[in-house]
């Protein structure tokens, strides 16, 4: 019987997440929220089936009670946040809601398949970020003058960064996190977003070359002190936003093929000059030659990929535990050991569409400052999705970042939670900006045309 559940609900949750993909990207065939009704309240019932088989798969193989209860909370707490973000701001934009939450489904089944211990200490953590960020929308849509901190944003990004530097402990090569009293917590993560801001607030207005000089010493001195701490990982999500955004705010394609040069350059001096980096390389270049050593976590990453195959193993047959790490840098090699090649590419286009929609978000706004940030925060999250994924599966080296609101980490959840909710906000803003967005009286009425896709 125990096969029996597992076998039924592999299949359904693949075919379940499958369905899910395709209402991400069937929202864009309509140009208003009302018409994508439908779609959104289809998304909300594959979700809760995609947790509910996935716990049903656990509690036959370990007849725990634990699970069970474990199940409830974490349903219950996603549909809190679901309707919360519903209730609140009617005129949010639901498939980045509903995406946030089914990132955070799959990331606390994958979890307690793990570890049960990790995955409620993360349910704590994703509930609590959730609630501190529900009020982030409605400052940002009411909030106007956000560029004038650009000094602010400047002295928090720097002095927090430099912080990590003088008072952090190496682990694993690398100075990452600050500890206070129990907690510990990644400051490179939130400087994420006030670094959007501060280049946001520097480029928006002005583009002569002194601005750009400007915007270029405080990104250089963003990414010198990540590295100093060699936290490249995260350097290198600092660097392509930078570029990104001095691109769009300049329209110069020459600061683009610079910013392609300082990268290779970059990339070179940094496998001289760090022999993590080399060692890194060296398991990229070749894992199975290096299996006892450089390149155990990558191969061992390899083997749980295609062990799992096109369809997966199923909750709870694959071994993810085996791979250093798992449950931070290595979650997608375990989400495609036991849920399958067919599940994780449908979480990478899942990941792909929030991107799309911050983008469209972006392109709406004619504030320079509001289109930066908006492009800016969208380019961290989808290059971050892009090196956790493409390090593990072996297609550039591993950088040591986590899969935002799927990986265990606390201080991650907690920021990209707070990216979505600016987003929020932004597309809100930008809605009551153009005035066409309805009260919630009128919600009935066909003339909703929030951010018309073109």
């Amino acid at each position: 019987m125990e096969k029996i559940i597992i076998e039924i609900c592999r299949y359904l949750i693949i075919i379940c997440m499958a369905v899910y993909t395709i209402q991400c990207f069937a929202v864009f065939r309509f140009g208003n929220e009302y018409d994508r009704k439908g779609i959104y309240l289809r998304q909300n019932f594959f979700m809760v089936m995609i947790h509910f088989m996935g716990f049903a798969s656990l509690y036959a193989q370990k007849l725990d009670i634990r699970y069970f209860k474990a199940y409830l909370i974490q349903q219950l707490g996603v549909l809190v946040i679901l309707f919360a973000y519903r209730f609140i701001y009617p005129r949010a934009n639901t498939l980045i809601i509903n995406n946030m939450c089914m990132l955070i489904t799959i990331g606390l089944l994958i979890l307690t398949r793990i570890s049960y211990d990790r995955a409620m200490r993360q349910f704590y953590i994703v509930m609590g970020a959730s609630a501190v960020t529900l009020a982030v929308p409605f400052i940002i849509s009411r909030i106007r003058f956000f560029e004038k901190f650009k000094w602010l944003y400047v002295g928090i990004g720097l002095g927090s960064l430099a912080a990590v530097l003088l008072f952090s402990t190496v682990i694993n090569g690398s100075k990452l996190n600050i500890h206070i009293a129990s907690y510990t917590f990644q400051p490179s993560e939130y400087v994420k977003i006030v670094f959007v801001f501060a280049i946001a607030s520097i480029l928006a207005r002005n583009h002569q070359l002194k601005d750009i000089i400007i915007s270029a010493v405080i990104a250089m001195a963003h990414i010198i002190m990540l590295v100093l701490s060699k936290d490249l990982g995260s350097a290198v999500i600092f660097f392509v936003v930078y570029f990104a955004m001095l691109y769009v705010a300049s329209k110069n394609l020459i600061y683009y093929l610079l910013g392609l040069f300082a990268g290779a350059v970059g990339a070179y001096m940094g496998y001289r000059l760090f022999s993590h980096v080399r060692v890194r390389v060296t398991a990229f270049l070749d894992p199975m030659g290096h299996i006892s050593g450089e390149g155990y976590q990558i191969a061992q990453s390899l083997f749980a990929i295609g062990t799992g195959g096109w369809l997966g193993m199923g909750i709870g047959q694959g071994a993810p535990t085996t791979i250093p790490v798992v449950a931070a840098d290595f979650i997608f090699s375990a989400i495609c050991e036991e849920l399958g090649v067919v599940f994780g590419m449908c979480l990478v286009l899942l990941c792909l569409s929030c991107f799309i929609m911050f983008m469209n978000i972006a392109i709406k706004f004619e504030d320079p400052f509001f289109k930066l940030v908006a492009l800016g925060l969208a380019v961290a999250y989808i290059f971050q999705v892009l090196l956790t994924i493409g390090g593990v599966t072996k297609f550039i080296p591993l950088t040591g970042v986590t899969l935002p609101l799927v990986s265990y980490g606390g201080t991650s959840v907690v920021v990209t939670c707070c990216v979505f909710a600016v987003i929020q906000g932004l597309y809100i803003a930008k809605g009551r900006d153009n005035g066409h967005i309805p009260a919630p009286a009128d919600f009935k009425t066909e003339k909703l045309d929030i951010l018309e896709i073109e």
